[in-house]
């Protein structure tokens, strides 16, 4: 969806089988739950990337979550946010109270599920010595507890190995990928230079990237468009009391990032119909902001 009111068009194509405005999809929904029909099927609604609906007005969130209510409306919805407090930070009184009462935590990965997980990919494959795998899952859950992280260092450690076997004379055996091959793939995936450079980059340098991820991850693709990520830019700055630059200083920003190589361009000219990319991996951005005591939960929502 291009803006939260897409919500209204998307829920009444699925229930009522046509498109409309956001404002008029918004009145037939609402007139839909209200009426009784003995034929109405319950309708399971599931909501992803909550955060991203919030709005100054909060209309959207608090109808989707006031039409459960109604008495004819057989609607249940199922909200995943990234942000675990969300109701509490953000959401007005009027909107939390038509919230239910279940609310499930998800946690990153253990490091005992991280082990599992990479012990899984690496069935009938014995380069690795038991230890070594044990400290990539400890590193890494310590930091973000995400499996692909893990297998990340997994296969850097695997190339400074194979790096290693290829200066050596002719005739040596490859040894397995030990401890100390493991904490060198993570120092130096720690040590890369745009990891330092996300690090040190300005405080809206920092939203824009997590803003390009989350917007990434909920398209589903690899490429989005600018005026997506500026969208998301915006919601994260009024969720985490930031002043919201305009979308002119937003493609300031995303510029100051391509020059910088952290992001691509479909071209030098950026408008809000540009294709921008990630030069980085989504998780150099969690492990770069980690130690920053601001962005750190900002990072690993």
């Amino acid at each position: 969806m291009t803006e939260p009111q897409q919500t209204y068009v998307q829920l009444w194509q699925a229930i009522g089988g046509e498109r409309a405005t956001p404002k008029h999809a918004a009145q037939l929904l609402d007139a839909h739950f209200n009426t009784p029909s003995p034929r109405r099927h319950t309708y399971v609604v599931v909501v992803d990337e909550l955060d991203l609906l919030v709005t100054k007005s909060q209309s959207i969130m608090y109808n989707l979550f006031d039409w459960p209510h109604r008495p004819h409306a057989k609607l249940i919805v199922v909200a995943i946010a990234n942000t675990m407090d969300l109701p509490e930070r953000m959401l007005h009184h009027k909107v939390s109270s038509r919230l239910g009462l279940t609310r499930i935590n998800f946690q990153p990965y253990a490091h005992a599920q991280l082990m599992a997980i990479v012990r899984a990919r690496l069935v009938g494959c014995a380069a690795f010595d038991a230890d070594a795998i044990e400290l990539c899952a400890r590193k890494v859950g310590a930091v973000s507890g995400d499996a692909r992280r893990a297998l990340d260092v997994c296969r850097r450690a695997v190339e400074i190995v194979e790096h290693e076997w290829r200066a050596q004379p002719t005739g040596q055996a490859m040894h397995m990928v030990t401890m100390m091959d493991i904490d060198r793939a993570v120092k130096e995936m720690q040590a890369a230079p745009h990891v330092a450079f996300i690090r040190n980059a300005s405080a809206q340098q920092k939203v824009f990237l997590v803003a390009m991820r989350a917007a990434m991850r909920k398209a589903g693709v690899a490429e989005v468009p600018l005026g997506d990520v500026a969208v998301v830019h915006r919601q994260l700055c009024l969720m985490h009391a930031m002043r919201a630059p305009s979308y002119e200083q937003i493609g300031v920003i995303c510029a100051q990032l391509g020059a910088s190589r952290c992001v691509l361009a479909e071209s030098s000219i950026l408008d809000v119909r540009q294709l921008v990319r990630l030069a980085v991996a989504e998780d150099d951005i969690t492990v770069a902001l980690k130690p920053d005591p601001v962005f750190s939960k900002l990072a690993t929502s």
